[in-house]
């Protein structure tokens, strides 16, 4: 490429994989995504680095994990521990950056040219509109629930569109000839549940497919899923009717996000700047959207959290209707971007560059054989025997319950997801062993069941590897001692 490429990054928030046709989903929520995905490459074994919000965009722009970043829970931005990031690589190699939506991140306004912040409770631009300002009220009062009416105003108000809106507008500012880094974060489909007309009414609840559990599994998943029922209930009393409806705007939204993705890269193609621009799609985690009789997120590992939607599409980037085989995670896409400039990967960064599983070189399989997630702030868990009977933490008035709190984010849990099998493990050695094939919600437990010892074996040391090389490298050895590692961050030798 004679120019710079520009890079989009095009982040939802709280979005389950599982929800688009493409990944056999039976109502079509993302149309216009899922022709998208098919002109790059797209990965359905893609993973968060843990599902939380900030540590997870942390990893992203870092591309190291939680555990190395010390930002463990949503509050610990300030606490963000790397050498350098995305941002600070692509400012350095010339490009122009900007944020519209969503930040939650270690970043603020000084790191970059342009910035546009909305958040779960809209914006707070003085420049707003009238109806803009109301909306944003709106938002503010549903308390982060689910609305029984559709959203007031219409899409222009909604962040989605108001984000695009500001996107092309700092676009159309930059000279053609600067390329630009811009990450488009859309704080939905993201609780409050809530959407306008026309969407509201596309995915009727009584329509809507069946979970593949509900309320009656709690008891099987443990304290930490029980809990947040729990407190979903003492703050709405009509936690189980808000169910079905919360899915059906989920769905809802997930198709206006699909109409402003499509309105935006239709700008990109209008503006003749595609054929020089690498679009990368992924959310932070997912979301439970009625699976255990849950919304929103926060207890453990499993799938609907965890697996996300990613796929990349520009300049150079192979095109497959297919899945990519390949396990990777949303810390790999730093080190990708520095390959697709061709600068290097920096120090103390742990996730790997995709660039050759793009562009249909040569790589080697088995470094992406396997995905790492990881859960927690540390300590012990609280369990059920701790008396959190009038306990605050978790209860707000603002916005109900926080579902991430000190009950459902305690200890320490890692995830390794490997082919058809999980394992989940924790610091007091209790482990969880799943086949995703035959039990894609994480149901039957195989742990310590001797027909699966030898699964078991290679999975527990197939997590320890991946444990070992998620430890943070960061201060390399001072003096005399020279740090090895491969240009990509490869583990794997080439055969």
């Amino acid at each position: 490429m004679a120019k710079k490429p520009n890079f989009v990054i095009i982040m939802t928030d709280q979005q389950r994989a599982d929800v688009s046709k493409r990944e056999g989903f039976p109502l079509d929520t993302t149309p216009f995504l899922d022709s998208l995905a098919a002109q790059g490459t797209w990965f359905d074994r893609a993973y968060t680095t843990m599902p939380a919000c900030l540590p997870a965009r942390v990893s992203m722009l870092t591309g190291r994990y939680p555990s190395a970043t010390h930002a463990r829970t949503n509050h610990n931005g300030e606490d963000a521990f790397f050498e350098t990031d995305l941002y600070e690589v692509l400012r350095r190699q010339g490009y122009r950056t900007g944020l519209c939506g969503k930040n939650h991140s270690h970043l603020d306004a000084a790191r970059m040219d342009y910035y546009f912040p909305l958040g779960h409770h809209g914006g707070s631009d003085v420049n707003r509109t009238e109806d803009e300002t109301a909306f944003d009220e709106y938002l503010a009062n549903l308390r982060m629930r689910a609305d029984f009416a559709p959203a007031p105003f219409g899409v222009e108000v909604q962040c989605p569109f108001r984000a695009v809106t500001a996107a092309t507008n700092w676009i159309d500012s930059i000279p053609y000839d600067d390329p630009f880094l811009l990450w488009l974060s859309f704080p939905e489909p993201h609780n409050p549940y809530q959407v306008p007309e026309p969407y509201f009414s596309l995915f009727p609840p009584e329509t809507l497919p069946s979970t593949n559990s509900d309320q009656s599994v709690l008891a099987a998943k443990g304290f930490k899923y029980q809990w947040l029922r729990h407190i979903g209930e003492a703050a709405f009393a009509d936690y189980a009717e808000q169910l079905p409806r919360a899915r059906s705007n989920y769905l809802g939204m997930l198709r206006l996000i699909d109409d402003q993705i499509k309105r935006f890269v239709g700008y990109l193609q209008s503006r003749r700047l595609r054929d020089n621009t690498i679009v990368i799609f992924l959310a932070d985690h997912g979301d439970y959207v009625g699976e255990y009789g849950l919304v929103r997120k926060g207890a453990e590992l499993p799938e609907v959290l965890i697996r996300i939607p990613t796929f990349f599409v520009g300049p150079e980037i192979v095109a497959s209707d297919r899945p990519h085989p390949a396990h990777i995670t949303i810390a790999d896409v730093m080190p990708t971007i520095c390959e697709a400039i061709g600068t290097k990967i920096p120090r103390g960064v742990q996730g790997r560059s995709l660039w050759p599983l793009l562009t249909g070189m040569e790589y080697p399989e088995a470094e992406f054989e396997s995905a790492y997630s990881e859960h927690g702030f540390g300590g012990l868990h609280y369990t059920a025997d701790d008396d959190y009977r009038g306990h605050g933490d978790g209860l707000k008035a603002a916005i109900g319950f926080d579902e991430l709190n000190s009950w459902s984010q305690s200890g320490t849990m890692r995830a390794i997801r490997k082919g058809d099998w999980k394992l989940i493990f924790d610091m007091q050695e209790h482990g969880q062993l799943y086949n995703l094939a035959e039990d894609p919600v994480e149901l039957n437990d195989l742990f310590d069941h001797p027909e699966y010892a030898a699964v078991q074996s290679k999975m527990v040391a197939k997590l320890l590897g991946w444990t070992l090389r998620a430890q943070d490298p960061l201060p390399h050895p001072r003096r005399r001692y020279r740090f090895k590692s491969d240009r990509r961050n490869y583990w794997s030798p080439y055969r």
